[in-house]
């Protein structure tokens, strides 16, 4: 009605004026309801075509949406491992911090756990301790070792000696079982000097590895232990925890609670606008939105997101074929917008309904570009004509009491 009553302006009234002053016909003798079409055909017509024209232009450089909301995300309240609920920190409603506790489940098997992981530690611990002492030990018989085998080897060399002084005094049976005796304690200085080596491995190389995998066992544990505290990841405030001691959980079970981020839907609303506007919506664009939350109330918007694909374009694979016209129905183009000014969105609750307009301007492509004469008009005239759509979101906003209170049945 509002472009009607502009075109007409610049149309059936000059061409009443004309008919009025310039042919001198006076309403009710030559202009009558029964003559009113006959005699302003001409502003009728164009009228008519201006209207046309202008609401085009007005909805597709200027668009508007009822498609817009404060969406915002929720939080399961899950452990991430199942058991039975022994404690519980929080009720229905109440506000919580980041890291604050919620509820916990049993723990006494994982308790269990980490008191044998840390046994596991202790263990190879004393075993570090008794391989000092057994390296100790492989010294000692490695000088006892080469202390024998130095002993037989003098013994042999006296042998030898006095049988080439007197053959008679050492037979030759004796030489052999001497040499025989060394052979046998040189193998015990190996034996001896390997058996220090394998200590020395075994400390150096097996006992630390024994001891990080406890140790990892040990964090291990640890973090199980952790995992039966169930933590709120995000500030905010507890909804539908109906959760009570006794009661069994578990990750894929549905969650104990929901828990609502302090900021969600507080900071930007997302809109719905047209596939057409695909070319027009652009980031920077001023906007102006009224929330159903908070009526009678204009809220100064900027866009700073448009999503560059339609949701209802997506696939998943499934057993039936894909029907095209199916998924392209009614999509929407999304849009994000944030308030110009901070707290812009106080007094909206997330998940409102509410009415969006975008506002094109065309001021900084005329200063940058050199256009010609009548695209600076045509350019100018579409910036101005965003004024009606903004005279028809005040109007929408005075109106949306009345619509929601006295004509929806309330």
């Amino acid at each position: 009605m509002l472009e009607i009553a502009l075109c007409s302006l610049v149309t059936i009234l000059p061409d009443y004026l004309y008919r009025r002053y310039a042919q001198n016909k006076q309403i009710g003798r030559d202009i009558t309801l029964y003559s009113v079409w006959f005699e302003l055909r001409w502003g009728i017509t164009t009228c008519l075509m201006l209207t046309v024209l202008l609401i085009t232009i007005i909805f597709y450089y200027h668009p508007s949406s009822t498609s817009v909301t404060p969406l915002f995300r929720t939080v399961p309240i899950l452990p991430e491992e199942g058991g039975r609920v022994s404690e519980i920190f929080v009720k229905w409603r109440d506000e919580v911090e980041k890291g604050q506790r919620i509820f916990k489940l049993d723990s006494a098997k994982q308790e269990a756990e980490l008191e044998v992981a840390k046994r596991r530690i202790e263990e190879v611990d004393a075993a570090m301790v008794m391989g000092e002492a057994d390296l100790a030990a492989a010294e000692g018989q490695i000088q006892q070792a080469k202390g024998a085998y130095q002993q037989s080897l003098d013994e042999l060399a006296t042998k030898e000696e006095l049988r080439l002084r007197n053959a008679d005094v050492v037979t030759v049976r004796e030489i052999e079982r001497l040499r025989n005796i060394v052979d046998g304690r040189k193998g015990a200085v190996v034996a001896a000097e390997a058996a220090k080596q394998a200590a020395v491995t075994r400390m150096s190389t097996l006992l630390p590895a024994q001891k990080a995998s406890a140790s990892a066992a040990l964090q291990k544990a640890q973090v199980d232990l952790d995992k039966t505290v169930v933590y709120a990841g995000v500030s905010g405030h507890v909804e539908q925890f109906i959760l009570r001691v006794g009661d069994i959980v578990n990750p894929f079970m549905r969650p104990a609670g929901i828990l609502i981020p302090r900021e969600a839907g507080r900071t930007q609303l997302q809109a719905g606008f047209g596939q057409i506007e695909a070319q027009v919506m652009k980031v920077g664009m001023a906007a102006e939105a009224t929330c159903v939350s908070k009526p009678l109330t204009i809220i100064p918007m900027v866009v700073n997101g448009v999503q560059d694909f339609i949701a209802a374009g997506q696939i998943r694979a499934g057993e039936q074929l894909l029907d095209v016209p199916l998924a392209a129905r009614n999509g929407k183009l999304l849009v994000f917008l944030e308030p110009l000014y901070e707290d812009g969105l106080d007094g909206v609750t997330p998940g409102s309904s509410c009415i969006a307009n975008a506002y094109s301007n065309n001021h900084d492509r005329m200063e940058k570009e050199d256009l010609g004469f009548f695209t600076r008009i045509y350019l100018h005239g579409v910036d101005a004509v965003g004024v009606v759509h903004a005279i028809i979101l005040r109007a929408q906003a005075l109106l949306l009491p009345i619509k929601t209170l006295v004509l929806s049945g309330h």
